[in-house]
């Protein structure tokens, strides 16, 4: 566990179900002694990962201390509210909400939005500049990590600009004073990975709740009124929605022939992104992308998951028309991406085969793909074995033939016969000495096949009827001895799968050993009677010479008296 992470393990919740590393599209989970770690280094901080773990096993950090501190050490702190604020808290009036705010003690609200029309204006003007050719947009911080670390070649792209928040954190600096404290709310985690030196601290809108909670609020004696600083946004509050950010850039005057693109959800992006190379680069190209499938209201900190029409549909009705800020004082909202290459390990054929041979994968038709481990392939979970990123225990099938394997290593070490029946009494195992008491067609059809596996059981013993009636009638344990060629057979069949599978031990009980085992048994029986009479006989006597001590003291005491 590292909390110094935006995204950790709580170790003690983790219920080794893989769902983490099935669902992190660049597989950024290593699992060491069955707990699923999020390796931070490999992370582009999409948050997937704690949306899709049913325990709540990945936890998003909890910066609300941050945030309070922030709020004693500071004369003033501002808000930097997320646009789609209006998806979260849809039930109560913008103006209400401001209230609500600012009796945790902010000086203002601002609507981050205010920063993504500068972005806009911005990303247009990098369109209308001669030979812009392709432009991936700034605005997601997840999709900078994507590109950063697994498409460095595609970093060229990236459009030169700040995101919406930076933009954002610059104007109210510029607006309010650079010694002013900036808080940032909304549903992204990787905003809790974003230079601290523009804004202070990055909340979710579930700390926000528990904030007001913790406050205490009274929303009934809240008085609206409040209004945004330093002014409402318009088209920019567009931004969490997919598509949101092309129609801020299209208030700005773009090129006329500019080509828009609108990617949503790390799994379509990187598709976009493998075909980039081979665009035609006749004109502009702008690529919106947003790591969250929908668009921001989607965010892994958001409260209320999925409605992505609702949602999209509450964000554009309620979205004020176009107003851009290309008036406001122009601000310098450049930015450099570079390369942080994660190198993906190569492995050697042999490698690959040797890792498989470790969970009991000797052939091709052995590789099943299932996916369970969490991997689409056991050639990909091989690589990550070599990689210390996964153990064989996360290999469903592995685990299945392992247990297999001892139970029939168990079954073959047993004295006594043992057979396994399916409904229909198929044997599906059995032993040799199994083979050696029912002898017959059983040692002819045992040397092709030592477990007799897909024989009939009716075929080779005539009690199988015995066998029959306990799986019709479900039973638990049943004992009895039987007479069969000439041995006295003692047969326990018992319920492993109630009407399906069935287990039957057979003891010869002629034979010496068992005979010996017997005569033991006897033998303490007997002792155990015996001590057992003895002690009621002991008893019996104890009783009555009590009682004859009784009425005899009573007889002497009468004719002793002195009348």
């Amino acid at each position: 566990m590292n909390k110094l992470k935006p995204i950790y393990t709580e170790k003690t919740e983790c219920q080794d179900c893989y769902k983490c590393v099935r669902g992190c599209p660049v597989k950024a989970i290593r699992v060491v002694d069955g707990s699923a770690q999020v390796i931070p280094e490999a992370c582009i901080l999409c948050g997937h990962c704690t949306e899709v773990c049913p325990v709540g096993a990945k936890k998003i950090r909890n910066d609300l201390g941050d945030a309070i501190k922030l709020l004693k050490s500071k004369e003033q702190v501002y808000v930097s509210l997320a646009p789609s604020f209006r998806t979260e808290f849809s039930g109560i009036d913008s103006q209400k909400l401001i209230a609500a705010i600012m009796e945790l003690g902010f000086a203002g609200v601002s609507e981050t939005a205010l920063g993504a029309q500068v972005v806009s204006a911005a990303c247009a003007a990098l369109l209308r500049e001669e030979g812009a050719g392709i432009q991936i947009s700034s605005a997601c911080p997840s999709v900078i990590h994507l590109i950063e670390q697994y498409y460095p070649h595609l970093v060229k792209y990236i459009t030169p600009v700040v995101s919406p928040l930076q933009a954002h954190s610059k104007l109210l600096k510029n607006t309010y004073g650079a010694e002013i404290g900036i808080v940032f709310i909304g549903p992204c985690v990787a905003k809790k990975n974003e230079t601290k030196d523009i804004f202070d601290v990055s909340l979710t809108f579930a700390d926000l709740r528990r904030w007001f909670n913790l406050k205490s609020l009274d929303w009934t004696k809240l008085v609206s009124g409040q209004s945004f600083v330093p002014t409402s946004a318009a088209e920019g509050g567009l931004y969490p929605i997919d598509g949101g950010m092309i129609d801020g850039i299209k208030c700005c005057n773009p090129p006329e022939d500019t080509l828009f693109m609108s990617f949503s959800g790390v799994q379509e992006i990187t598709q976009a992104l493998e075909e980039l190379d081979s665009f035609p680069i006749d004109r502009p190209i702008f690529i919106e992308a947003l790591a969250c499938a929908g668009g921001c209201v989607n965010g892994p900190g958001v409260t209320k998951r999925g409605s992505t029409a609702q949602k999209r549909y509450r964000v554009q009705i309620e979205t004020p028309p176009s107003s851009t800020l290309s008036q406001v004082a122009p601000l310098d909202i450049s930015a450099i991406y570079a390369s942080r290459e994660i190198v993906q390990e190569q492995h050697t054929k042999a490698e690959i085969a040797e890792a498989l041979l470790r969970i009991g994968k000797k052939r091709g038709e052995d590789e099943l793909n299932c996916g369970g481990c969490g991997y689409d392939t056991c050639k990909d979970f091989a690589s990550a074995l070599i990689e210390a990123k996964a153990e064989p225990a996360m290999c469903v099938s592995y685990l299945r033939k392992l247990a297999q394997n001892k139970a029939a290593a168990l079954i073959k070490a047993m004295p006594s016969g043992v057979v396994i029946v399916d409904e229909n009494l198929k044997i599906i195992e059995s032993n040799a000495p199994f083979i050696n008491i029912i002898g017959g067609d059983a040692e002819i059809v045992g040397i092709a096949d030592p477990d007799l596996e897909g024989a009939y059981l009716e075929r080779l013993i005539p009690f199988h009827n015995l066998f029959a009636d306990a799986i019709r009638e479900g039973t638990e344990v049943k004992i009895q001895d039987i007479r069969f060629g000439g041995k006295i057979i003692r047969l326990t069949l018992f319920s492993i799968q109630k009407h399906l599978l069935l287990g039957g031990i057979l003891q010869d009980i002629t034979e010496p050993v068992i005979q010996r085992e017997q005569i033991i048994e006897k033998a303490q029986e007997v002792m155990r009677k015996n001590l057992t009479t003895v002690q009621q006989i002991a008893f019996l006597l104890g009783e009555n010479a009590a009682d004859s001590e009784v009425l005899l003291s009573s007889i002497v005491q009468s004719f002793s008296s002195k009348d």
